[in-house]
């Protein structure tokens, strides 16, 4: 049985291959700097800095309207709290559910671990802390494990298998190891043993994997949402048409020429059935 007053971190110091808090402190200095290095690697890989500026300098140009400070400063709010903290771009409620139970749980899980390891034997002694460790752990497993097996997009639009794992997957399957062996290391007792290196070699991948991982979109995420409301408050609809394609300036606006005259309502079909496996 799992004693939730107490972190397997605790018994690291005096294990039979001990592992004193300073080696645990720089194990955590270690992977915060593989999770800035790789992700500025990723954003010059990709030009999303570029991509964005650009994008920024374009919009401009069809703007509408000049925005103040304060519709700056509104929208940073509303993004903060609607797509933040809320995750409202989901519709889907069990996606949203999911996506939240995996995102704070990820957030209490961490801190929780940086508090303990920094803090050392007194903050290693704290029931509290460690109720919130086991609390974070469960959360971002239960997320995990629920987008894994039931809503992760596969099966039947792809024919695909659950059990079929690509590289995209790296960053799902790393949560989702990362916390479901922290459990059992503490369910068994802590120590050195070989749940306590599943545990390390799923940290090592979750943070380390960024450059090939889906972990460096939850801080584009943020900007990408505010820069999305912001298109839409200053007119230049993140450089897209309108829904009111009836109007010239707005038909040119098309990449395609199909679309030029195509009505309001095309592809509106797909709606009529809701999706089953996404």
């Amino acid at each position: 049985m799992i004693d939730i007053t107490k972190t397997p971190i605790a018994d690291l110091p005096t294990a039979a291959i001990s592992i004193s808090y300073e080696t645990m402190q720089m194990f955590v200095v270690l992977m915060i700097a593989f999770v800035i290095v790789m992700t500025v690697i990723d954003m010059v890989h990709k030009k999303s800095a570029k991509f964005f500026y650009e994008n920024a300098a374009k919009g401009k140009a069809n703007a509408t309207k000049e925005l103040s400070a304060g519709d700056k400063a509104g929208i940073a709010v509303s993004t903060v709290i609607e797509d933040v903290v809320l995750s409202g771009e989901f519709c889907n409620f069990k996606r949203r559910l999911a996506h939240l139970l995996t995102m704070y749980g990820f957030v209490l899980f961490n801190a929780m671990t940086a508090i303990i390891i920094f803090g050392g034997a007194e903050a290693a002694a704290n029931a509290l802390y460690s109720q919130l460790w086991h609390l974070g752990a469960i959360m971002l497993a239960v997320g995990g494990w629920w987008f894994w097996l039931f809503i992760r997009v596969d099966v039947r639009a792809e024919a695909n298998k659950w059990y079929n794992i690509s590289q995209m997957d790296m960053f799902s399957i790393s949560l989702i190891a990362t916390s479901t062996f922290a459990l059992i290391w503490s369910y068994v007792g802590g120590g050195t043993g070989a749940t306590f290196f599943l545990f390390i070699l799923s940290a090592v991948s979750l943070f380390a994997g960024v450059l090939w991982s889906k972990f460096s979109h939850m801080f584009f995420k943020p900007f990408a949402a505010y820069d999305k409301r912001t298109t839409k408050a200053d007119g230049s609809y993140m450089n897209l048409p309108t829904i009111t394609r009836d109007d010239p300036e707005q038909q040119k606006r098309h990449s395609m020429e199909l679309l030029v005259d195509a009505p309001m309502n095309m592809g509106l079909g797909i709606k009529r059935e809701p999706p089953s496996h996404y």
